[in-house]
């Protein structure tokens, strides 16, 4: 069935389109707001408990944008390769073909490895963004300014407060140069992803309607013990890989359009397709019913008004002041880290 088209000023916007960017933001603003904010508080009483529980309730809103594409959008997903192994802490890194390929990434994730352990490494300028940023702050997302010399040392802080908490993360990346070694990993993953038929660039092309049909993903293995340490032999295993790639791209596209000669997954799933519908269907049930509720909550109650407005004001003001929930976040784990250790000394002293 063709989507519905609204026509205004020369622009055509599909009510799946609409739905779809509706639905998302609507999502992570009242999911911020009433799911999150009761548990910051955590924080500043056991990080650890306070970064696993977050991460579960922001991992189910990332269900959200795989059940969308695939269940009101139609996209079909495909993956080959050699996986993942649930529970690794790993670097992905992957090529860029639209600025939608780290949501898209969600669709492989959500089949291949667990959500809630997957972190981006991506611009500071996204945590200002009302609900997505708010919410990608609670996640503790990596936020950088693109200057290496500024990112290194926020980077190898954020690596290591996951390794102290015994946190598995999955750290999706787009590299230029960046530095890929860590004592802390246990492999990285290089993905090709490749669209055969239409390629959406941005929001915008997905605000009309101009879903991909077909999302292909390659994935490569690198045992962290393979890779190179020095920073010469690094930036030359990172340009191969980049030329495997762009060759792998051009069989891909000038061939058959698929990675493998069957054209099907051929990697085992760690989720069978009757839990993973499962979890899509209750996905789009929950957050389609969600926001609704929180609507008529905020109608009827002076209470949760108050409680809305203050969150609103503490999300805006707390990244003024401190730069973003995830700082905090660093900040009260590295105090207890010092307590930890001044309680160890004191007992050996004694």
């Amino acid at each position: 069935m063709r989507s519905y088209v609204i026509k205004e000023a020369g622009a055509m916007v599909s009510w799946k389109g609409m739905y779809f960017a509706l639905t998302l933001f609507l999502g992570s603003f009242f999911g911020s707001i009433f799911m999150l904010g009761p548990f910051l508080p955590l924080m500043f009483i056991s990080p650890a408990w306070y970064r696993w529980i977050t991460d579960c309730i922001v991992a189910t809103w990332l269900t959200l944008p795989v059940a969308l594409l695939e269940m009101v959008c139609g996209a079909k997903v495909v993956v080959t390769g050699d996986g993942f192994v649930p529970g690794e802490k790993s670097v992905i890194i992957m090529n860029h073909r639209t600025r939608m390929d780290w949501m898209f990434l969600w669709n492989c994730l959500l089949r291949y490895s667990y959500l809630r352990l997957e972190k981006i490494c991506l611009k500071s300028s996204l945590k200002s963004i009302p609900g997505f940023g708010w919410a990608m702050q609670v996640a503790a997302f990596v936020f950088i300014q693109r200057k290496w010399e500024d990112d290194k040392s926020h980077f190898e802080k954020m690596l290591d407060y996951f390794c102290d908490i015994r946190e598995p993360l999955q750290l999706l990346i787009f590299p230029e140069g960046t530095d890929l070694t860590g004592d802390n990993l246990d492999a990285i993953h290089d993905i090709t992803v490749a669209y055969p038929q239409n390629i959406p660039q941005t929001e915008k092309h997905l605000l009309k309607g101009n879903f991909p049909k077909e999302i292909h993903f390659h994935v490569q293995r690198y045992p962290i013990e393979t890779v190179p340490t020095s920073k010469e032999e690094l930036q030359l295993w990172c340009q191969k890989r980049w030329e495997e790639k762009e060759e792998r791209l051009r069989h891909f596209y000038e061939g058959g359009k698929r990675f493998s000669a069957t054209g099907q997954s051929i990697v085992p799933p760690c989720k069978s397709e009757l839990r993973v519908l499962a979890v899509k269907c209750a996905s789009l049930l929950y957050w389609t019913v969600f926001p609704l509720g929180m609507l008529v909550l905020l109608y009827l109650y002076s209470f949760a008004q108050w409680y809305f407005a203050a969150m609103v004001v503490f999300f805006v003001v707390q990244q003024k002041i401190f730069g973003g929930l995830e700082l905090i976040e660093l900040a009260c784990h590295r105090y207890f880290k010092k307590q930890q250790k001044f309680h160890d000394t004191k007992v050996k002293i004694n």
